[in-house]
């Protein structure tokens, strides 16, 4: 039963992470329409991040160790070895790169500072990131639904 329960968990988390990420786009989008929104957007985006996305990614990191130290499948196999190491590099490029370069176009945004050259560096690498960060999301989602032998 505790098996059962931490797959729910591990797909409800999973669920609300990839969910709150797809608004990330969404929110940009309209924000074009709407300029002077444009900290407030990005703030909200923040906070949809920290707030949501963030902790869900945690729970799902937990729940899947928890799921593989308890379950059927080993660290070695394939399409978990190759979703973990997705993770790990979502995981990285979020925390090392996306946050950061999210939290400095907040911190420009609030200040008025949206036409200067580090701002457009930014959305720049922002618009980017989103994009990368979410094909692999969805590679690990294929990885755990599918579940292919991707190698010997």
């Amino acid at each position: 039963m505790l098996y059962l329960i931490l797959v729910w968990l591990h797909v409800v988390a999973a669920a609300i992470a990839v969910g709150t990420n797809v608004t990330y786009g969404v929110w940009m989008a309209r924000v074009r329409k709407a300029p002077a929104a444009l900290p407030f957007t990005l703030a909200t985006v923040k906070v949809l991040d920290d707030r949501m996305a963030n902790p869900a990614y945690g729970i799902v990191g937990l729940t899947g160790v928890l799921l593989v130290w308890l379950g059927p499948f080993g660290f070695a196999t394939p399409w978990i070895a190759a979703s973990t190491a997705l993770f790990v590099i979502v995981g990285g490029l979020a925390f090392f790169v996306y946050t950061p370069t999210l939290r400095a176009q907040v911190e420009l945004a609030v200040t008025g500072r949206t036409n200067t050259p580090e701002f457009t560096a930014l959305s720049k690498r922002g618009a980017m990131l989103g994009p990368i960060l979410g094909v692999l999301v969805v590679a690990i989602l294929f990885l755990m639904v599918v579940k292919p032998a991707l190698w010997g």
